[in-house]
């Protein structure tokens, strides 16, 4: 059967949706299991959820003893849920806190191509979630354990609901009576998982809609009185019991700590000019990059059309907003990827122009280049030999992508056989580079090791040999206090002498290690070095030396010898 055929074959009813949730699934699936707990957001929020397991407090976060009002409840409930299901907050295991992720991007892979299936057919709604699927980006957050990847999904959902409702407006297929309820109850989690984003991005696309057709009749539709209930209903509980339990703490830190910065200047050091994600763009939709240009050119031609003007009106209003906010971080447009991906499988109905082929085939050939080199940048800066197989394969994959892409769209008539290779190398060429590759180069998993370092050494305290709390002076990195677990004490070289003093582990930094010892005299105690780690703290670019401690008498027996 030909590639055509086979297209139409998995596009039919439900597989359409279900396919691309499942390439979704593959391109997000091995970084997830492989890639050690990343520092700064995502260890926070594993190891916020982790002691909402422990303490049983389900309505205010915490990461330690400090409250953390910056985002709502929503991911940790679900991370929570995950962990409960399949792992234990005691294990620490990272992949665990990830699934919800893994799942946010599944459905937005599956909810992209519902979606456009409305407007384009079966056909181009497979062709558009693959491509969302596999994207740099989604893949990319699909395996790391915070917000963006489930608000991609939520979002995604409600913005194809949307559409199927205004493409039955428009001569096209029937909604479905559920479909305004799938809107709401979208619109509710996403509330739940990241505050005002979502609503956000379906208010800015209603409004651009109805000013593009002059008419909003479809609306309707949306059983809002309704729809506004359920989002009460879902959300509401929470947002009441968060009120009362902090006395109003956490909405007057979440409003004026978190995202008034945001809008008034680049905060926390991420900001940027307008044209960052416009720059970034054909990176993070890499191997999509290929059909950029016939996205572009499908937007400005074909705008007349509803799927068409649809599209725009979702991804132009929320990509100028994010362009226009002062703190940028590449992860901001990821709701609006699924229009892009929209815009670029609609384009496929068509020919492709000349200009369209050989600008995207210039492109998709850069970036695919572009990101090999990166690959053999960090193998050089932080790996081995022995991981230079490993990101010749990556490199390699990667630059296919883009240049067997290019090359095909070139000579070929049908653009489809260049589109599957692009998507097919660059989803391999992912999983090496996150798999493969990023868990072996080992400077930049300082926690990793050190967690390695002390179980070897039986000093663990989740092992119930060595007493509790680690305390750890001059390194402060939210993954060693996930590893090591939420007792974990962040303090300074008297605090780490103290430990020893108490027959408690420390870690010490090496630029802390004379202080240390002049605490250690001066408290009369002796200290053995157990194991030293070296390595790179990659959130402020600064080389660590991570000393382990332990008092003498609670020191391991060596190797071999009789218990």
């Amino acid at each position: 059967m030909t590639l055509q055929g086979e297209l139409a074959r998995w596009s039919r009813g439900w597989r359409g949706p279900a396919a691309a949730a499942f390439i979704a699934f593959l391109a997000g699936l091995p970084g997830l299991l492989a890639v050690p707990p990343l520092d700064r957001d995502e260890s926070r929020f594993a190891e916020a959820t982790a002691q909402m397991l422990e303490s049983r407090d389900f309505v205010v976060i915490r990461y330690q003893d400090q409250p953390r009002f910056k985002k709502p409840v929503g991911i940790h409930w679900l991370q929570a849920a995950s962990v409960s299901l399949v792992s234990s907050p005691e294990a620490r295991d990272i992949w665990a806190y990830r699934l919800p992720s893994l799942l946010g991007a599944m459905l937005a892979a599956g909810a992209c191509a519902w979606g456009a299936a409305a407007f384009f057919g079966p056909e181009v709604g497979l062709l558009a979630g693959a491509m969302l699927a596999t994207t740099f980006l989604l893949s990319t957050e699909a395996m790391i354990a915070k917000t963006d990847a489930v608000l991609a999904g939520t979002t995604t959902l409600a913005m194809a609901a949307l559409a199927r409702i205004y493409a039955a407006a428009r001569d096209g297929p029937p909604a479905g009576r559920a479909t305004p309820m799938v809107f709401w109850l979208a619109m509710a989690v996403a509330i739940l998982v990241k505050g005002p984003v979502g609503p956000m991005v379906a208010a800015l696309a209603i409004v651009a809609v109805a000013v593009a057709d002059r008419r909003a009749d479809w609306l309707r539709k949306l059983n809002g009185y309704w729809g506004l209930i359920l989002v009460l209903v879902v959300v509401g509980p929470w947002a009441g019991a968060v009120t009362v339990a902090t006395d109003g703490g956490f909405w007057s830190q979440a409003l004026g700590g978190d995202l008034a910065p945001k809008l008034a200047g680049g905060q926390e050091s991420h900001g940027a000019p307008p044209g960052y994600h416009a720059l970034l763009a054909p990176l993070l939709l890499f191997p999509v990059t290929l059909l950029l240009p016939a996205a572009l050119v499908t937007g400005w031609k074909r705008r007349a059309e509803p799927g068409v003007r649809f599209a725009l009106a979702w991804l132009i209003p929320t990509w100028l907003v994010f362009e226009a906010l002062p703190t940028k971080l590449v992860h901001y447009t990821l709701p609006a990827y699924g229009a892009v991906c929209w815009l670029a499988a609609a384009a496929l109905v068509q020919p492709l122009g000349k200009r369209a082929r050989i600008s995207g085939a210039v492109l998709a050939s850069l970036f695919g280049l572009l990101l090999a080199g990166g690959v053999f940048y960090l193998t050089s800066l932080y790996g081995h030999a022995a991981d230079l197989a490993w990101a010749i394969l990556a490199a390699a994959l990667l630059a296919a992508a883009g240049l067997a892409g290019a090359y095909m769209i070139l000579r070929k008539d049908s653009p489809l056989p260049a589109v599957a290779a692009a998507l097919g190398l660059g989803l391999l060429g992912h999983a090496a580079l996150v798999a493969g590759l990023a868990p072996r180069l080992d400077p930049l998993w300082l926690s990793r090791r050190t967690e390695a370092a002390m179980a070897r050494a039986q000093l663990l305290p989740r092992q119930g040999i060595a007493d509790a709390p680690v305390t750890v002076a001059g390194y402060a990195e939210p993954s060693l206090v996930f590893a090591l677990g939420t007792e974990t004490e962040l303090g300074g070289p008297d605090d780490a002498a103290q430990a020893i003093a108490e027959h408690r582990p420390a870690v010490v930094e090496a630029r802390q290690d004379p202080a240390f010892r002049q605490a250690l005299k001066a408290a009369h105690a002796t200290a053995l070095e157990v194991a030293e780690v070296k390595g790179l703290d990659y959130s402020d670019g600064h080389k660590m030396t991570l000393r382990i401690y332990t008092a003498p008498d609670n020191a391991p027996p060596p190797p071999g010898a009789q218990p």
